[in-house]
């Protein structure tokens, strides 16, 4: 069963900007649907059910291009995903994501991580249009 996902995008603007850009937790509810809002320590998740808090930690390594988040859900249960910017030539950079398996019973795991998938493909062809405007 398949737990994990990895996308990319080639993005027409330097490293610094997109690295920027997505390192800062404030613009994530910019480029995702899946937060509400978001800061350094904390978010609200969109849900069918309406905004959930959860605790939110963004580390982020300039040097080689990470951006990582680490969040935890009211129940205890944790969640991840992983990123990195590259610089690909002048003035243009490669976006990529390590997509999780969400938190969720065994049974739920495909069904989830697929529905992430095509949710994360629509985002990362939005936040190249945001980039690029």
């Amino acid at each position: 069963m398949k737990t994990f996902d990895v996308q990319s995008v080639g993005i027409d603007r330097p490293f610094e900007d997109v690295f920027g850009f997505i390192a800062d937790p404030a613009n994530l509810p910019k480029w995702t649907h899946a937060f509400k809002s978001a800061d350094a320590m904390s978010a609200e998740l969109v849900t069918p059910n309406g905004a959930v808090p959860i605790k939110l930690e963004t580390s982020t390594h300039d040097a080689i291009g990470t951006i990582d988040w680490q969040m935890t859900f009211p129940d205890g249960s944790v969640g991840a995903a992983y990123s990195r910017v590259t610089p690909d030539g002048a003035g243009r950079s490669i976006y990529s994501f390590v997509l999780m398996a969400p938190p969720v019973p065994l049974e739920a795991l495909e069904g989830a991580l697929s529905a992430q998938m095509d949710i994360l493909a629509r985002e990362l062809t939005g936040l190249k249009a945001l980039l690029e405007a």
